[in-house]
């Protein structure tokens, strides 16, 4: 799951300030190397701890494992669909209330349909901006 293949979160960089993810914790669900790289790049610069998965397959069991603060997941993911896995976790009580962010590079109205009534707590296009990125998750967050 982790960058390095231990199934272990990234911890946070270390350096000046907490940043305004520290002690919070982001599952990507992301099958597009250089995206998952840059969300994590963004997120631990701010503070989160990021883990990456490059499949939906297993997804809704490490959210269940891992608890995450947010999850940001893509639409079109292999073998499983990133709706597949929102609707599974607005079915679970635990998961239900958990803020997700769904990517798409599909960015039309009626994907962006899709994805709301599927439960997204937002929809983002690609390509995004960093900042808009980072913005989001701080506001779903709360920090």
């Amino acid at each position: 799951m982790a960058e390095d293949g231990s199934g272990a979160p990234d911890s946070p960089a270390t350096g000046k300030g907490a940043g305004h993810g520290a002690g919070r914790s982001v599952l990507v669900v992301e099958d597009e190397p250089n995206i998952s790289e840059a969300i994590r790049f963004i997120l631990r610069r701010d503070g989160w701890s990021v883990t990456v998965m490059p499949s939906g397959h297993g997804a809704l069991q490490a959210v269940a494992d891992l608890a995450p603060d947010l999850l940001i997941l893509d639409l079109m993911l292999p073998g499983v669909s990133g709706l597949d896995i929102l609707r599974g976790l607005r079915g679970h009580p635990t998961s239900a209330g958990l803020p997700v962010i769904l990517l798409t590079a599909r960015g039309g109205h009626a994907a962006r349909d899709m994805a709301l009534e599927a439960g997204a707590s937002l929809f983002m296009a690609k390509p995004f901006a960093n900042a808009d990125l980072l913005a989001a998750v701080r506001q779903l967050v709360g920090v």
